[in-house]
């Protein structure tokens, strides 16, 4: 049995969510279908913790990660990230936020197919144009020995298998030190043995690197690698729990999926 972890030292959120409301379709006048996807969520994401969003299908998850990250806009509510609130940004602004102070990894990869693997992790720096920036070298240079791909340096994303273009996707995330990570079912297209590497990396960044992880995921095997993980369904948040275990977690899960309002409309997850 592993030790458990020590007790979280109290720390301001690195991103949080206050009475958030997400509606798709409907229009001004009341035509059309209006669905709620998020129905008044507030919820932290302590910075140096790792997060995990569950629920069942439709219920919110994944535009609550979008929401946070600003990849999406509130209805109403806001968002932010550290103290910046994303609805006051315009869009330049919210696409250098994104770009200094947040990190992405998608279920898909995301990768730059003619780029190399040691190209695709400095794009951050690149993008930014701190290329030459010697502190962000030694960190990315430690980046490639900690996701263990240093011998594929030259390779491009098709020459890798899943699990080594997702774990390039991790160190790319991470490579411009941001404040959050952000991570959509980064497991979702990985067999068990690479998704699990790819879950380690992750623990790994948050409990030694000091870096904060918000993932979405429907495995409850993923799920426990968390510190934390938050239910939602039908668009609200309806539970927590604290150092998860797998059958925690899927426990949880079963009972979200009893207690399913019938003939709700389907909303992004």
């Amino acid at each position: 049995m592993s030790a458990p972890r020590p007790a979280p030292v109290a720390q301001a959120p690195a991103a949080r969510v206050v009475d958030a409301v997400k509606v798709y379709g409907g229009t001004a006048r009341g035509a059309g279908t209006a669905v709620t996807a998020l129905d008044g969520v507030s919820v932290d994401f302590p910075a140096g913790r790792f997060t995990a969003i569950m629920g069942p299908s439709g219920s919110g998850k994944s535009t609550l990660m979008h929401c946070a990250a600003g990849l999406d806009t509130l209805t109403s509510g806001s968002a932010f990230i550290g103290d910046t609130e994303l609805g006051g940004l315009d869009d330049r602004r919210l696409t250098l936020l994104r770009r200094e102070r947040i990190g992405f990894v998608f279920q898909a990869f995301n990768l730059v197919p003619t780029l190399t693997v040691a190209e695709n992790i400095s794009l951050p720096q690149d993008l930014a144009g701190r290329r030459g920036d010697r502190g962000d070298e030694q960190w990315t240079d430690a980046l490639v020995d900690v996701v263990g791909l240093r011998d594929r340096l030259h390779h491009r994303p098709g020459e890798l298998s899943g699990g080594q273009q997702q774990r390039v996707a991790v160190a790319r995330a991470l490579a411009g030190r941001p404040d959050v990570v952000f991570a959509d079912e980064p497991t979702g297209n990985l067999d068990s043995r690479s998704g699990e590497e790819v879950l380690n990396l992750l623990g790994r960044a948050v409990r030694t690197m000091g870096r904060t992880v918000v993932m979405v995921t429907h495995d409850p095997v993923a799920a426990a690698h968390a510190d934390d993980v938050v239910f939602l369904a039908d668009g609200r948040l309806v539970g927590h729990l604290s150092d998860p275990t797998a059958d925690g977690v899927l426990d949880r899960l079963k009972s979200l999926d009893r207690r399913g309002a019938p003939g709700r409309a389907e909303v992004p997850s």
